[in-house]
């Protein structure tokens, strides 16, 4: 799989490749207190988010296993960054991915999360083929209820997984699959059909 950054329009958001100038907006949320319990690693400086976004901007294709396509969330009323997604190709055999993704604290509960998600898993599972996507979260309310909502089901909970700032941790991951990404809509009528005698 040769992938380049693609676009996705969705109602809000255009989900597009990061761009040099999306540093400012992003090293903010990056080093914003708030955020710092749920990044895979903790950025605190200025200078480390940077050197963090630096990565993200390299990560523009998914060419073997292991790379990562990083996308800017960008709201399409006003053209301001609000966060950032990454799709990692995890395993190529099993087809399996894994979604990370950042909203800026004052975005947050806006619907924004949810409507980035089912973008990304929407182009893992059509236009790339992938057969699980996974996702990890902390014990978050809002971080669970947002990967409950776009339907995926919690697989593992890890209890006082890590320590954060003299506290434990929970991690949890959640996964959907490509045929529970498919299922048919609801039944809302009926089909009537004439006896036979």
């Amino acid at each position: 799989m040769a992938v380049q950054s693609p676009t996705i329009d969705t109602k809000h958001l255009r989900l597009r490749p990061l761009r040099k100038e999306d540093a400012a907006a992003i090293t903010a949320y990056l080093t914003a207190p708030a955020i710092q319990r749920y990044l895979e690693q903790p950025v605190r400086e200025a200078r480390a988010a940077s050197e963090a976004f630096a990565v993200m901007l390299r990560q523009s294709r998914l060419t073997r296993v292991g790379d990562t396509l990083s996308l800017a969330l960008e709201r399409r009323s006003d053209n301001r960054v609000i966060g950032h997604v990454s799709l990692r190709w995890a395993d190529a055999t099993a087809g399996q991915g894994e979604i990370r993704m950042v909203l800026a604290p004052a975005y947050r509960g806006d619907g924004y999360g949810s409507e980035a998600l089912r973008a990304v898993l929407a182009y893992a599972f059509e236009t790339l083929g992938l057969h699980r996507i996974s996702a990890r979260c902390g014990s978050s309310p809002a971080a669970i209820g947002l990967l409950s909502s776009v339907g995926m089901r919690m697989e593992a909970h890890f209890r006082e997984h890590a320590l954060f700032q003299g506290n434990w941790d929970e991690e949890l991951h959640f996964a959907l699959l490509a045929r529970e990404w498919k299922r048919p809509a609801k039944v809302t009528a009926l089909v009537t059909r004439a006896q036979v005698a």
